[in-house]
């Protein structure tokens, strides 16, 4: 069953990009409400939207992958998706490359990750293995290790259209002290990096917050335009 925050109109001024949907996800225990701005921001451009309701502490990347953002693309599909893009936000961005890595999507566009932990976290490497952490984060936050068991390296490089946005300001300094180089306070500059990526932005931003922020929403946009972070 898939668990959907509803289905977005594209605006009727703008029919830029009529029959290209948007599924949006939201990161580990975050709700649909962290996207809304986002949404906000692409219906006005004159995407539809989608975002993607998922209970991500519940199981694996895997079968998050397979039990809800599956049939959400097949959705979009049904309501004749001539193009489908995909704007992620920190866990949201391994269950698309987990998808992307075992189905063909003829429709596919272009992908925008915000903070996403693609090669990891050390905060996982050090904390996984608690009682609490267990508790909070679920089978998938337990994935998101740095080790070359853990999904994000299992996930390997991608092939298609990757625009990597990641934040480099924490407000978390216990985190921080775990992580490796400058960080948002859950995954370092350098883990969101990925094999195959189009383009990569850092903005002085914290991982909580990153998608609301007017800087990343504009070059998220960008680069669903665009396929670059890069203007003019």
């Amino acid at each position: 069953m898939v668990f959907l925050a509803g289905l977005g109109m594209a605006s009727r001024a703008s029919a830029d990009h009529d029959g290209e949907y948007v599924i949006l996800l939201h990161g580990l225990l975050r709700s649909p409400d962290t996207m809304k701005p986002m949404e906000k921001a692409l219906q006005a451009a004159g995407y539809q939207t989608m975002i993607l309701d998922y209970p991500s502490r519940s199981m694996t990347i895997r079968k998050l992958s397979d039990a809800h953002l599956a049939p959400a693309v097949q959705l979009c599909r049904d309501g004749g998706a001539k193009k489908i893009h995909f704007v992620t936000h920190s866990m949201g961005g391994l269950l698309v490359r987990d998808y992307l890595s075992r189905k063909h999507v003829p429709e596919l566009g272009r992908v925008v990750m915000l903070a996403p932990p693609n090669q990891g976290s050390e905060v996982v490497d050090r904390l996984g293995h608690w009682r609490a952490f267990k508790a909070l984060n679920g089978p998938a936050g337990r994935e998101l290790g740095t080790k070359m068991t853990c999904a994000p390296k299992l996930l390997g490089p991608v092939s298609y259209p990757v625009g990597v946005i990641a934040g480099d300001r924490s407000i978390n300094w216990i985190n921080s002290g775990m992580i490796d180089g400058p960080d948002d306070g859950k995954v370092s500059v350098e883990n969101t990096k990925l094999m195959g990526m189009t383009d990569h932005i850092v903005l002085h931003r914290t991982h909580p917050m990153i998608m609301k922020r007017r800087d990343a929403i504009d070059l998220a946009l960008r680069f669903l335009d665009t396929g670059s972070f890069a203007s003019g």
